[in-house]
């Protein structure tokens, strides 16, 4: 039996956040590019910045939750 612990196994969660945060600035972006671009005022595109980024974090906690409960799952 290999006993030995390797870093790798513990890092998990780094993957999970850089991956996060490159998928919320990303889409946070392109939306807010894509309504300034439709010559929206200067509030519109606050507003449509705000919005994505609510939505962007409750769809990823929603994300990580179902993912680590079914993880979770499959190891019992």
């Amino acid at each position: 039996m290999h006993l030995e612990r390797h870093s790798i196994e513990s890092v998990g969660w780094l993957r999970a956040a850089v991956l996060g945060a490159n998928d919320g600035i990303v889409s946070t972006a392109s939306l807010v590019l894509g309504v300034a671009s439709a010559n929206t005022g200067s509030s519109g595109v606050l507003l449509a910045w705000g919005a994505g980024l609510v939505a962007g974090a409750m769809s990823m906690a929603t994300g990580e939750y179902v993912s680590v409960s079914s993880q979770a799952d499959t190891e019992k």
